[in-house]
Parts: C-alpha cells; sequence; structure tokens
C-alpha cells in the first residue's frame, strides 16, 4: 500500500491505470490537481514508467491528480550531480540556487498539453530561481516541452565518462576513487572487468523564475551562449 497526500492509500498498481467511474478522463488541465508527494511514492513511479526507469536526484517531488484523487504523472526536481554545473550556469555566488528538473512523466492518455501546465505550476512551488533541465539525443528528445514554455537553450551537455564493471553496474568516478584509489589502479587490479564509456551529450535548457529585475540580473550572469532552438534537422 502507498500512502497519498491527505491520507489516502492505495495499491500501486492502482495509481496510474484508474481513473473516473466511466472511464472519463478530464480533458482541461485545469481540472487537475497538483500535490507533493512523498519520494518512495515519485520513485515507484518513476522506475516504473519513466524511459529511463531508474531513481533520480529528488528534493521536491509532485503528482497531477484526477479529480478522483487519482495519480496521473509525477515530476521531480534535485540537485545537479556536477557541482561544476551549478556554478557554471551563473557563477558561484548563485550555485546553490540552482536545481534540475530531474524526471517528468505523464500518462499517454492525458491531455497533450498537460505537461507544460504541469511544469509551470510545479516550478511556483520550490523556492529555486535557476532551473536546469536536459533533452535526450539518444532517445530523439529536442526539448519541444522547454521550447514551447520559453526555456533559454544553452547548447549540448559536456561530455562525461561512465565506469562499468563487469558490464553491469554503472559506476561514478568518485566511486572508483573511493575504492581503489583512482581510475590507473582500478584498471590494474580489475583489468577488462572494468571498461569506460562517454555519457552521450544532451541538449541543455535553462529556466528563470522570479519577478522581472531579479530574472534580468539572473540573465546578466549566465555564463552560457544563448543558441536558437534545435530542430529535427539539426540532430
Amino acid at each position: 500500500m502507498l500512502n497519498l497526500p491527505g491520507g489516502d492509500s492505495v495499491m500501486a498498481t492502482q495509481l496510474t491505470f484508474q481513473f473516473d467511474e466511466g472511464g472519463s478522463i478530464p480533458t482541461s488541465p485545469l481540472q487537475y490537481i497538483i500535490k507533493p508527494i512523498p519520494y518512495k511514492l515519485a520513485m515507484d513511479v518513476v522506475i516504473e514508467h519513466h524511459y529511463l526507469h531508474r531513481r533520480s536526484s529528488c528534493s521536491y517531488a509532485f503528482g497531477i491528480y484526477t479529480p478522483s484523487n487519482l495519480l496521473l504523472g509525477v515530476i521531480t526536481y534535485g540537485s545537479p550531480v556536477s557541482r561544476s554545473l551549478q556554478k557554471g550556469i551563473c557563477g558561484n555566488d548563485e550555485a546553490n540556487n540552482v536545481i534540475e528538473l530531474t524526471r517528468l512523466w505523464v500518462d499517454d492518455r492525458a491531455p497533450k498539453n498537460i505537461e507544460s501546465f504541469f511544469i509551470g505550476r510545479t516550478l511556483k512551488m520550490i523556492p529555486n530561481e535557476i532551473i536546469v533541465s536536459y533533452a535526450e539525443i539518444q532517445q530523439g528528445h529536442l526539448g519541444i516541452i522547454y521550447q514551447a514554455t520559453n526555456w533559454i537553450y544553452t547548447g549540448l551537455s559536456d561530455k562525461h565518462v561512465i565506469w562499468f564493471i563487469d558490464g553491469v553496474t554503472s559506476k561514478h568516478p568518485r566511486h572508483i576513487f573511493d575504492s581503489y584509489g583512482g581510475f590507473k589502479k582500478a584498471q590494474l587490479i580489475l583489468g577488462d572487468r572494468i571498461q569506460k564509456q562517454y555519457r552521450p551529450r544532451k541538449h541543455r535548457y535553462i529556466f528563470f523564475q522570479g519577478n522581472k529585475k531579479r530574472k534580468k540580473e539572473l540573465l546578466a550572469k549566465l555564463r552560457y551562449p544563448i543558441l536558437p532552438y534545435p530542430k529535427r534537422q539539426d540532430v
């Protein structure tokens, strides 16, 4: 059983596959309710339904519900894995003001414009003024939802190495250093058991929120170039 906001408890399998009696699904975003949800509930849904099928950094999690309190989507925001990214967007003094939109999943049966509504409403529910998110090129994503909601496009993410041990588990560089004292020592100990791959680059989008003056200040601090939105023929 999972506990929902408001004290309701339902089976996890019921969260995304049951709708109002008679099968009706609201067609207007204004008919939906957005609530903070527990971390466990958010990760259960993300692991089952998001295309990456894995946990993410999560400081804030929200669910979008039908009027009858049935969950139809999940969005999570969390601290970026890379501290250099936090510092690199608008400088050291704004590093702690940066948060990443880490996961977004909405049931396909929801209205087409529900994602932009969901993002827009939840941005107002978090304290951070600088939000970064990525669109996976390998998945064929351009970030159309971010383009439609006026995010700033700043190009592609940097290349990063991912380490695999025994061809299964992806290891963060810090794990390799802590466990083996560095990459070279790990290779000496593990030999062919350890392999490295480069993480594919992604489209990077940034959003500033706050009053007009504050957004102007953040835009002036932005260290990345502002580039035209990518189109299908660009990838």
